[in-house]
């Protein structure tokens, strides 16, 4: 543990707690991908299947239920009890072009050939593209509303956090996870855009706005 990966972490709660909030408070999930939620589940769920069976601290147990149960809460309110207010028609994105590479290159990248290692490698590159429904949800809507702005703010600074965290491992530790730091990489240049958008508008006061695909 060091300071970035606890700030790493901080920062991925405070996302799913802001877009949580953001859904509770207004009774409305317009401009929320549910494929990019319903992908973040399915990252938590494979990745922590060892829960009940390895243990590692208190705080890496507690971290793990916490992720889990917001990522199922913001999925049940977006397809459950705000599902009248989710905008299915622009969250087109087919999970298929992402699933199907994904589990394709779990099986012949990993570290050891065991389900449980297999499903970890698969959150591992998933959670790398889980985001792309949403980015694609906001480009052809061309907007955002700030709140999901932040969320996106501070998801994408978690994965910056967490790279900063493997540079110090290595430092400290002699430690490096390949797999995780190439997704994390991979991660964090699909926020780069949005990273300046937010920085020069949203910061601002203004609206995030991107230009509609014709």
């Amino acid at each position: 543990m060091n300071v970035f990966r606890i700030l790493g972490d901080l920062s991925h709660l405070l996302a799913m707690i802001l877009l949580l909030g953001k859904i509770w408070r207004s009774k409305c999930c317009a401009g929320i991908s549910g494929k990019s939620q319903i992908l973040f589940a399915l990252v938590f769920t494979t990745r922590y299947l060892d829960l009940f069976t390895n243990f590692i601290s208190a705080y890496n147990t507690v971290m793990k239920v916490v992720f889990l149960l917001c990522a199922y809460v913001t999925v049940y309110m977006i397809y459950g009890k705000f599902r009248k207010t989710f905008d299915s028609e622009n969250d087109t994105f087919r999970l298929e072009f992402l699933l199907v590479p994904v589990i394709g290159l779990s099986f012949l990248e990993n570290y050891n050939f065991t389900p449980l290692e297999i499903l970890w490698t698969f959150s591992i590159y998933l959670e790398s593209v889980a985001i792309l429904p949403q980015l694609f949800m906001i480009s052809k809507t061309g907007e955002a509303e700030t709140i999901t702005t932040h969320y996106l703010f501070f998801l994408g600074l978690y994965r910056a956090l967490y790279l900063a965290n493997w540079i110090r491992r290595y430092q400290t530790e002699n430690f490096y996870d390949q797999i995780a730091v190439v997704s994390g990489v991979v991660q964090t240049i699909f926020y780069c855009d949005f990273f300046y958008l937010y920085v020069t508008k949203v910061l601002k006061g203004k609206k995030l706005s991107l230009p509609v695909p014709i």
